[in-house]
């Protein structure tokens, strides 16, 4: 629905086309109120302007910091146009709607930037500004705010067309405004965070969970927040024995039960550098564990076991003297816990569950000067994405393994390599500059746990770019190979897996992970 524009409130630290903008809304017979340097800026290109002092019937104050917040600002924002009781208020107390509001805050994040003085710092926190910005997106059901002068261009079009925007990009508008408003918050409390030199009890919309011992080395500080309504996982995790987490401990943790999720027959993951080391299912988790052991019993010690079933007493025994740093699993039973309590360093995290699949979820990595955001990897392959693109067709088995295989690939550091073989890994080459490399140490490493490759499945987490892995699989005894495909060699390597009567399937999905 169309909300027609009479009135614009205006008011910007960056000027960046608001003359021109203002000068279009004057030209409408759009009534523009300003204050301070935009009413100047405003009156200087010849523009008719009512200041918010005149407005408001109120003067500004306190050096200018108290202008805007005053009821005949905020109520003209809020107020809700299709409700009697807001329209009659409105009426009764003579404030009048304000259908567009065009602000940018007081350049904070620049004075911080330029090495400012604590009290500038402080001075060009925005105060009127994100109230009033927060005030017309909450009520974007009747007001337009536009926080970017990038935006200015889709307002004048559809005010041109129609007189006012449209409800859609009302609503875009305000979930940029309030998208501002918390980029805002969030400079002003790391800026408040350094100068006290503490972590803030909120950080984005993480709220401080535990001060950490130290982070990923020991001359590092850190903190752990978690986010509200988080999926089951390490952020809901309680403790239920051992020593205080670390940095890391939380870090593999969390590798290793997002990896046990992935399936839904009973699952052990062993985690070692958030890079699993072994994992398998199995009829019950003592299997899941004896096979996951077996891929990698060296790496395992000072490791992270996750589960995705209830932690039972058998299992527990089954680990017997293994060093664990942590034990991760949605419940353990009472008999499980007594036996863990002789190893009192060990952690054991009680998740309270498995979380909900195919929620979408967001991870975020930082860089210097900024961060990556991107959606979590929830892609999970199944059996009917497969494309048999050799002449031989997997058997029923080799199906299974490849899935799995290609499954446990999606959480190996890139370039990643799982060989499998009765839903179980073999060998895991991680982290490798070269695809080649990753497969010769995926070999190694099950030759070192003298366990057999023969009759294996290979899962790669992205396309083979020649066909000298092929070669190298057939060596090693590989009879099935999965992969993403999309190579510009995809027809030598498939002529090369046929050379070797070897299954090969596509699935058009790539997992990296780096």
């Amino acid at each position: 629905m169309t909300e027609t524009i009479k009135r614009a409130l205006l008011s910007v630290s960056d000027k960046t086309g608001i003359v021109e903008f203002a000068t279009f809304l004057a030209s409408k017979n759009i009534e523009l109120l300003s204050t301070g340097g935009t009413a100047k800026a405003l009156r200087d290109a010849g523009l008719k302007v009512k200041e918010v002092a005149e407005h408001t019937e109120f003067p500004e104050m306190l050096e200018g910091r108290v202008k805007t917040l005053h009821p005949k600002i905020h109520g003209g924002l809020l107020g809700r146009r299709n409700v009697k009781e807001h329209s009659d208020a409105m009426k009764k107390h003579g404030i009048t709607p304000i259908d567009l509001v065009v602000i940018n805050l007081y350049p904070f994040e620049a004075t911080v930037a330029k090495g400012a003085s604590y009290d500038d710092c402080v001075e060009n926190i925005d105060i009127g500004g994100p109230a009033m910005v927060r005030s017309a997106a909450k009520n974007h059901e009747h007001v337009t705010v536009i926080v970017d002068p990038s935006d200015y261009a889709q307002a004048q079009q559809e005010i041109t067309a129609n007189g006012g925007t449209s409800f859609e990009t009302r609503k875009k508008l305000a979930a940029k405004a309030f998208a501002r408003t918390a980029s805002y918050d969030s400079a002003i409390n790391q800026w408040f965070a350094k100068e006290l030199q503490a972590f803030p009890p909120y950080m984005g919309p993480g709220q401080l969970k535990q001060v950490l011992r130290y982070g990923e080395n020991p001359h590092q500080i850190a903190a752990f927040y978690t986010y509200p309504n988080a999926p089951k996982g390490i952020s809901t995790a309680s403790q239920a024995q051992g020593k205080e987490l670390s940095y890391n401990n939380i870090n593999d943790t969390d590798a290793a039960f997002e990896l046990v999720r992935e399936f839904a027959d009973p699952a052990i993951a062993i985690i070692k550098h958030a890079n699993p080391c072994g994992v398998a299912v199995g009829k019950d988790t003592v299997e899941a564990f004896t096979k996951a052991l077996a891929c990698d019993p060296v790496s395992a010690y000072g490791g992270i076991i996750a589960t995705n079933r209830t932690l039972d007493a058998k299992t527990v025994e089954a680990i017997g003297s293994l060093f664990l740093e942590v034990i991760i699993a949605p419940d353990a039973s009472p008999e499980a816990k007594a036996l863990l309590e002789k190893k009192k360093n060990l952690r054991l995290l009680l998740t309270g569950g498995m979380p909900q699949a195919g929620v979408r979820s967001f991870m975020c990595k930082q860089v210097s000067g900024g961060f990556l955001f991107q959606e979590n990897d929830t892609m999970h392959v199944t059996r009917d994405m497969l494309k048999v693109v050799s002449m031989r067709a997997p058997t029923e088995q080799e199906i299974k393994d490849m899935l799995f295989a290609f499954t446990v690939a999606k959480h190996v550091k890139s370039n990643a390599i799982v060989m499998a073989k009765n839903e179980s890994t073999i060998g895991i080459g991680a982290g490798q500059m070269s695809r080649v490399d990753s497969v010769r140490i995926a070999c190694w490493k099950a030759d070192e746990a003298k366990l057999s490759t023969k009759g294996t499945a290979l899962a790669s987490d992205a396309f083979f770019p020649f066909d000298d892995n092929v070669h190298n699989a057939a060596k090693a005894g590989v009879t099935a190979l999965i992969h993403p495909g999309g190579s510009i060699r995809d027809e030598e390597v498939i002529k090369a897996a046929d050379s070797y009567d070897m299954a090969m399937v596509l699935t058009g999905v790539r997992h990296f992970r780096h």
